[in-house]
């Protein structure tokens, strides 16, 4: 039996959450050079930010399965001012075709001092955006991308900053570090 291993990585925008590819797209393989961790949960392609690996089945099934209902946080760029009943409305849980979300604690963010995206945002000069601080609960496919489109305020860029008690932290993208224990 392997060491348990837990790994941060900070995926990259288009970069996929997985080792191999049978296209020709880009891969966790090409910044993570460790043998037999795999993804514990997913981040889209045009999604950044904080990524959990791990060899440990029961490790990655705790951090991926909704039922453990491990926090996630993401800062997200919206095309937008959001207004105070649109707030309320993603802090509720909006309903998405798939079904109503579960609550999500809500806060408008000042800009971070992120990396630059490669590549940039699309800006429309007369369009404001705002920066948003979400947690959930739950992962479903293109959940937070789906909950803003459904309020009116379309997310522009997204970078999950936390999971459960493991952070981004000083991680710049495609950087990756060992976390001692889990």
């Amino acid at each position: 039996m392997h060491a348990q291993q837990l790994i941060a990585f900070n995926k990259p925008f288009g970069v996929l959450s997985q080792f191999t590819d049978a296209g020709d797209r880009r891969t966790l393989k090409e910044y993570v050079p460790i043998r037999d961790v795999y993804p514990a949960g997913r981040l889209d392609k045009d999604s950044e930010g904080l990524l959990l690996l791990t060899n440990d089945g029961r490790l990655q099934a705790r951090i991926a399965d909704p039922a453990h209902k491990l926090p996630k946080t993401y800062w997200v760029q919206v095309e937008g001012v959001p207004s105070a009943e649109q707030l309320a409305e993603l802090a509720a849980g909006p309903a998405l075709k798939d079904g109503p979300t579960k609550p999500a604690e809500v806060e408008c963010l000042a800009e971070p001092d992120l990396w630059p995206r490669d590549p940039p945002v699309r800006f429309r000069k007369n369009v404001p955006t705002s920066w948003l601080a979400i947690t959930i609960r739950e992962g479903r496919n293109r959940q937070l991308r789906r909950m803003t489109a459904a309020i009116g305020l379309p997310t522009l860029r997204l970078v999950r900053v936390r999971i459960g008690p493991w952070g981004l932290d000083e991680l710049a993208p495609g950087e990756w570090r060992r976390i001692v224990s889990a």
